[in-house]
């Protein structure tokens, strides 16, 4: 991956205003460092994932650990065939629940027999990623979730395979919602590469203007807004050169939870400007988002990670 000086350099879609966001994000994590800690509960989530195998080695007491840091709501990663990471889902909500956390989404890839991670598509395999999401949202109905959220992007080296991509979601979200669920999509910057519809690949000759749309504009543009939502990574979206708020602005009625994401801790990268970012989600009716933490770049553990990512989303002024 690219270090930050390397990515702003080459990131030529990213807006001027995106980029003094980020300074203006480096300022305030610097003011929100010495703010007073907010006593009142807050509505911090956690996707799991952030914890890697840290979080088994004691389940009860690590989700205590995650309370007592200002976390309420969890997101999952690990389901498989009714267990969450090889652990019975039941008894996993019942622990969750016993420190006083919620589950409230959890992301899940389609597999089908024989192909654990599916991510070729094909028109004639819907039927069986049809069958996959049946039982899938059938268990997380028993879990109490409310989002069940797909986190990869299946191949999309043309238009029309994008196209066909969204007709696979808009199948799985008729599923979820028919189980009380909604279904979403979470972005990587992947999404953010740009394919040409057929017909057009003459229309621009500018080469100062990209040619194309970005695959993540494809899947809001060709999927039902009834049937499927999506979960905002900031900080995919930054590294895919785009601008957060501008994605915010643009699809308020499409956007329903975020992940809050950063290079590391959260704050100290001054890549986004997360005030904005906040305020901006509040703006759209937005209550559900969850922190998000890759592999520690110091050696520290990953629950320390997450705690210190707690710790600044508790002191910032602008997190209700």
């Amino acid at each position: 991956m690219n270090n930050r000086r390397d990515f702003l350099k080459n990131a030529s879609l990213l807006t001027a205003a995106g980029l003094l966001a980020g300074k203006a994000g480096s300022i305030h994590a610097a003011n929100a460092a010495s703010a007073p800690i907010v006593s009142a509960k807050k509505r911090l989530g956690l996707q799991i994932y952030s914890l890697q195998r840290e979080l088994y080695d004691n389940i009860p007491e690590r989700m205590k650990e995650l309370n007592k840091m200002g976390y309420i709501h969890l997101e999952l990663a690990g389901y498989g065939k009714g267990k969450i990471s090889n652990v019975d889902m039941m008894e996993f909500r019942k622990m969750t629940e016993d420190a006083g956390l919620k589950i409230v989404s959890s992301h899940v890839n389609p597999t089908i027999e024989g192909v654990p991670f599916l991510m070729e598509y094909k028109k004639e395999i819907l039927p069986q990623v049809s069958e996959y999401w049946k039982a899938t949202a059938a268990d997380h109905a028993k879990l109490g979730c409310k989002y069940l959220v797909q986190p990869m992007m299946p191949t999309c080296r043309t238009y029309d395979e994008a196209l066909m991509v969204c007709d696979f979601f808009n199948e799985a979200g008729k599923i979820c919602k028919e189980a009380g669920l909604i279904y979403g999509y979470h972005n990587h910057h992947m999404e953010f590469q740009r394919l040409i519809k057929p017909g057009d690949e003459n229309k621009n000759q500018n080469p100062w203007m990209p040619l194309g749309d970005q695959i993540e504009d494809i899947f809001i543009a060709n999927t039902d807004p009834s049937l499927v939502c999506f979960e905002l990574d900031v900080y995919w979206t930054v590294r895919g050169g785009n601008d957060p708020l501008e994605y915010l602005l643009k699809h308020p009625d499409r956007i329903k939870a975020l992940h809050i994401k950063d290079t590391a801790i959260l704050g100290q990268s001054g890549l986004l400007n997360f005030e904005n970012i906040f305020n901006q989600m509040y703006k759209n009716g937005i209550r559900d988002y969850f922190v998000e933490l890759e592999n520690m770049p110091d050696g520290r553990s990953q629950f320390e990670g997450v705690k210190d990512c707690a710790a600044y989303l508790m002191k910032a002024p602008f997190v209700k």
